[in-house]
């Protein structure tokens, strides 16, 4: 129903910077929430930003200041720009999708593939 695919990733030096993108498939992208999502090995998957469809935005308090997360309705496309670059950032970044249905506060989840980041010198 809904496909999801990540791309961006790659390896940058400290304080570069990378464009993850998301791209949507369907035409579900525009009323949903997007949100981008991260995980180290070893570590549980956490919250990096998202935006609901109006375009409010949250972010992790560890990347505030630094991403930029943002979306193009029109091409159902999700952005995040990431300035900055920490080694702690390092991680394989996850495109979310939530979709509303037709309960009032329930939700179906989707999930992207993943793309790698590694920061590093």
């Amino acid at each position: 129903q809904v496909q999801l695919v990540e791309s961006g990733g790659g390896l940058v030096q400290p304080g570069g910077s990378l464009r993850l993108s998301c791209a949507a498939s369907g035409s579900i992208f525009s009323i949903s929430t997007m949100g981008w999502y991260r995980q180290a090995p070893g570590k549980q998957r956490e919250l990096v930003a998202d935006i609901t469809s109006g375009g409010s935005t949250n972010y992790a308090d560890s990347v505030k200041g630094r991403f930029t997360i943002s979306r193009d309705n029109a091409k159902n496309t999700m952005y995040l720009q990431m300035n900055s670059l920490k080694p702690e950032d390092t991680a394989v970044y996850y495109c979310n999708l939530k979709s509303p249905t037709g309960w009032t506060g329930r939700y179906q989840y989707y999930w992207g593939q993943g793309t790698q980041v590694t920061v590093s010198s």
